[in-house]
């Protein structure tokens, strides 16, 4: 069976490096390199992670120069806000 977006999304979020990456890119934009040094990593290594987030559309990347920016991309999260919030209101009647 093909992987969907949404699989795409919540196999990105199952991991909790990517989460981790999440957090701190709520903070500011990141490259690879300044989000490695934050993990016991490789560059290679986060940029594996950054991938899967920019495929499954959490991640924003943005060339500057040589250098790629990674930013959040809080349009992505709209699927899952949407799928966690039919449990914040409880059980149907």
């Amino acid at each position: 069976m093909p992987k969907t977006a949404k699989q795409d999304i919540w196999g990105a979020l199952a991991d909790g490096t990517r989460r981790e990456i999440l957090l701190l890119l709520r903070s500011r934009p990141h490259t690879a390199g300044e989000l490695a040094d934050q993990f016991e990593l490789t560059a290679a290594t986060v940029s594996h992670h950054l991938a899967v987030l920019r495929a499954s559309g959490l991640v924003h990347v943005e060339r500057r120069a040589q250098t790629l920016i990674y930013s959040l991309a809080a349009e992505g999260f709209g699927e899952v806000s949407a799928y966690l919030k039919l449990f914040a209101r409880g059980r149907r009647k």
